[in-house]
């Protein structure tokens, strides 16, 4: 699974968020990775977060209250 955003405020800036499965070895847990690349290179982005499946709730009830 993935899917790209474009990045407000940007001429060609994205978002990309993937699910990757034992991204650090076998066994590692998986995680939701979301990358922001301002060349809109999703394979390489500039910065990056992995964020592990359990946490991905909370982390969108956190989001929400920013916004």
């Amino acid at each position: 699974m993935s899917k790209t955003i474009a990045l407000s405020g940007t001429k060609n800036g994205i978002i990309s968020i993937t699910k990757i499965e034992e991204p650090y070895g076998e066994g590692s847990a998986t995680v939701a990775s979301i990358g922001i690349s301002l060349s809109g290179n999703a394979a390489e982005p500039e910065w990056k977060v992995h964020i592990p499946l359990e946490n991905v709730d909370e982390v969108i009830e956190a989001l929400k209250q920013v916004k």
